[in-house]
């Protein structure tokens, strides 16, 4: 058939509507003989009659894969060139307690940003010395809890926060060690949003200030200066942007050494996992090799010693190991004009989740993929948007995708690739609960997160006290 008009360009119209493109579902996501969708050998019907949609499904041996593989690939890479390297989970990609044990037991580092994420983390029993906190306003409190538990290392954003940990750290006696997040000035290819290098924007500050920001650091004896930090943005694909950030970054830490040790420097990461057809993600260890001949140039370049280097992959780790599972409501053929005076037809496939469980569409523009979970179907590819069930129009879950035309209500519908930024920017919006979220390992399901009921949302409304 040829390609709906409505689609955009880089959508094509596939050969099967019903085939899971690899690069974008989890390793042990397949299609079962009688056409299901299985993880781990559970198959979609089984979970939606166990758990109920939507449904957050976790590949855990995925997961576990993934975390042991980058670290591996940057522990091998760095000791090629004589160096060692840390490897931070995102934990605002998703965090839960038995998701912080995996990356613990994986030797990974944990990065938190509030002290709910620190919460999470310490109640994983996850020794503070390998956390990180992130984040540009960090409060007294969370500030004040983090040096007292003796947390490996804090990103200081903000001139003010370089008294404020000082400070934290002379009344607990401690000395703390900190990064300083740069903007290096590199622009990552990717969502404005997701640009975090960016000059005119919330995180860090300007590299041309380094030098005098890290004197003031290092004045303070509460302080122990680990190096500096950099990160470019979020879902990026190409590694020239990592390139330039080093550059950058190691021309200033080669000026720093003047003046005291600087043993680490933090190139952050972000990299980029397929939500789609298209999307060409680079291999974690292609990247590792990449990052760490970069290392090894500029650190020749410089005449200095490789630094510990820190990574922090992002979504990469937990994103492309989950899928959301949903339910077909309705169904609606949407006739749209075209500037030829024709029309074509988009088909809105309407679910039982949306926004409250996705906001990235809405947020970034972001696209995804879907499948019938269900089933399998000969029919002719139909171009769709699958809907959320929000009271907005922009309550979008898959913008474009082209499923089997006889997608119908009562089918099951997966989402890959919803690993991170999916559950952890859920909301309750139109007083849904967040959904549940389930490991699948080995043909055993069980609970990481339960799904909220409505018993819970009401019991937080303090009119029922009153009534």
């Amino acid at each position: 058939m040829s390609a709906n008009p409505l689609a955009p360009s880089w959508l094509s119209v596939p050969d099967d509507a019903n085939a899971l493109v690899p690069t974008v579902w989890s390793q042990n996501a397949s299609r079962s003989a009688d056409g299901e969708i299985t993880v781990a050998g559970v198959t979609a019907s089984e979970l939606a009659r166990q758990y109920g949609t939507p449904l957050f499904v976790v590949d855990e041996a995925d997961v576990k894969d993934r975390a042991r593989g980058i670290r591996e690939s940057f522990d091998r890479e760095f000791a090629r060139i004589g160096g060692t390297a840390k490897v931070y989970y995102a934990g605002k990609a998703f965090l839960s307690v038995e998701v912080a044990r995996w990356m613990n037991d994986a030797g990974l580092n944990i990065d938190v940003c509030s002290g709910g994420e620190l919460a999470v983390a310490l109640a994983a029993g996850v020794d503070p010395a390998r956390l990180g906190l992130h984040g540009n306003n960090k409060s007294l409190a969370e500030i004040d809890r983090s040096v007292g538990l003796g947390i490996g290392a804090i990103v200081l954003d903000s001139l003010i926060e370089i008294e404020r940990v000082a400070d934290a750290a002379s009344r607990h006696g401690r000395v703390q060690p900190v990064r300083l997040r740069i903007n290096s000035g590199v622009h990552a290819s990717t969502h404005e949003y997701l640009a975090t290098a960016r000059e005119d924007q919330k995180f860090g500050i300007p590299l041309a200030e380094a030098a005098d920001v890290v004197a003031r650091i290092r004045s303070h004896a509460s302080l122990r200066f680990l190096g500096l930090h950099s990160h470019i943005g979020s879902q990026i694909f190409e590694a020239d942007g990592f390139a330039e950030a080093a550059r950058r970054l190691f021309a200033v830490h080669a000026e720093l050494l003047a003046d005291g040790p600087v043993p680490e420097l933090n190139l952050g990461g972000g990299f980029g996992i397929a939500y789609t057809s298209v999307d060409k993600a680079l291999p974690i260890d292609e990247i590792a090799v990449r990052f760490a001949d970069i290392v090894a140039e500029e650190a020749a370049a410089h005449s200095v010693d490789v630094p510990v280097i820190a990574i922090e992959p992002g979504r990469a780790i937990i994103g492309p190991s989950t899928f959301t599972l949903y339910e077909v409501g309705t169904i609606k053929d949407v006739v749209v004009s075209l500037d030829d005076d024709t029309t074509a037809v988009r088909k809105y496939v309407s679910v039982d989740g949306g926004m409250s469980d996705n906001i990235r569409p809405a947020l970034y523009g972001a696209d995804y993929s879907a499948r019938i979970a269900g089933r399998v179907s000969d029919a002719e590819a139909a171009l769709v948007r699958v809907a959320g069930k929000h009271c907005e129009s922009g309550d979008l879950v898959v913008l474009s995708e082209y499923l089997p035309g006889d997608v119908t209500p009562g089918d099951l519908l997966a989402v890959p690739a919803t690993g991170a930024y999916c559950w952890s920017l859920a909301s309750n919006y139109n007083y849904l609960g967040r959904p549940p979220v389930v490991a699948v390992r080995d043909g055993a399901v069980r609970t990481l997160i339960r799904g909220e009921t409505e018993e819970d949302l009401l019991r937080r409304d303090a009119g029922l006290d009153a009534s």
